[in-house]
């Protein structure tokens, strides 16, 4: 940890993250040290309603990560937590397709109320995260809202319903982002891109968890501009996602299942990508795109994990630090 941390510039880390593989990178940034250097930028775009309360499952998931009391058997919600609530409203015959455990309600009920009484999606990320002792700066991708829209041959689904209730079966024919337009970087991340000395894209799925962020009105082109450099963590592993649908989607959707794929989709921004050793056979055709690769291992199973790949990471950014002119 001390050698990374070192050796580190000065400036802050921002990661791109959206679901459980950007979680585990963010803490494996923070388990190396950046924990109070280290701002992530998170989907917002799978957020819904839910009995009345606003549910922000990408949100919670890396708070709960970084605090230290996320399920490690799911990636998301809190370790031991109940159901009883939950059953309870099974009993008065509502629908419970959407797992909400008992502490997990606790903070849905509170954001709720917060941004009922007029708090920024902003505001109340970070009274939560804060109060669970994360360091970091956890920060939706705008605080408006936007919503993920899955085109199937059964019709439109909102996101949760395919994610969650149909289980992902769905062939996906397009995904579309309510609401987008009316987005706005919100003054928290332009700051943190501001006194960022690398941008990471995490390993999430690059079509429903960042491909929302990129899409925010100027966000892309913020990337492009950035000035410093801009690397991700291929989300695809040996042509397989290794959580969530990823792979399919973008096999139904017409790109390549490999990281050669995921390297076309962020290639105007992106300065360096690693990838697993099971796929180093692709380095040569990504490095024709103009994209720098750096080949490790990048299953993150443990804690150790999560370090070892974020360091990884971090050296690759240092790489083209010292490569610029």
């Amino acid at each position: 940890m001390a050698e990374t941390i070192s050796r580190w510039p000065a400036g802050r880390v921002v990661t791109l993250a959206g679901g459980v593989g950007g979680a585990k990178l963010a803490h494996g940034l923070a388990l190396a040290g950046l924990d109070d250097r280290l701002d992530v930028v998170v989907n917002t775009a799978d957020d819904f309603q839910l009995y009345g309360l606003h549910i922000s499952p990408d949100l919670d998931t890396v708070m709960y990560t970084l605090a230290g009391i996320a399920n490690p058997a799911t990636g998301w919600g809190i370790l031991g937590d109940t159901a009883a609530t939950l059953g309870m409203i099974g009993r008065y015959g509502r629908s419970t397709w959407f797992w909400l455990g008992d502490r997990d309600l606790a903070t849905h009920l509170l954001r709720t109320e917060r941004l009922r009484a007029g708090a920024r999606l902003t505001e109340v990320t970070a009274e939560l995260a804060a109060a669970l002792g994360v360091t970091a700066r956890i920060l939706p991708m705008c605080d408006e809202p936007v919503a993920t829209l899955i085109e199937t041959p059964a019709g439109r689904l909102e996101f949760q319903d395919y994610f969650v209730r149909r289980r992902q079966r769905d062939t996906v024919l397009a995904v579309r982002f309510e609401g987008i337009e009316q987005a706005r970087i919100t003054p928290e991340v332009e700051r943190a891109l501001a006194e960022a000395s690398v941008v990471v894209v995490g390993p999430s799925n690059p079509l429903v968890s960042i491909g929302p962020i990129l899409a925010v009105p100027g966000f892309r082109e913020r990337l492009r501009a950035f000035h410093g450099p801009v690397v991700a963590v291929s989300p695809i592993v040996a042509g397989q996602a290794l959580k969530g649908p990823a792979d399919r989607m973008l096999a139904s959707l017409g790109h390549e299942v490999s990281p050669l794929g995921v390297a076309r989709l962020y290639q105007d921004f992106l300065d360096g990508i690693l990838i697993d050793q099971l796929d180093a056979e692709l380095a040569p055709a990504i490095a024709e795109l103009g994209i720098v690769v750096k080949v490790a291992d990048t299953i993150m199973r443990t804690n150790d994990d999560r370090r070892r790949v974020a360091r990884a990471v971090l050296d690759l950014a240092r790489e083209l630090m010292g490569a610029a002119p």
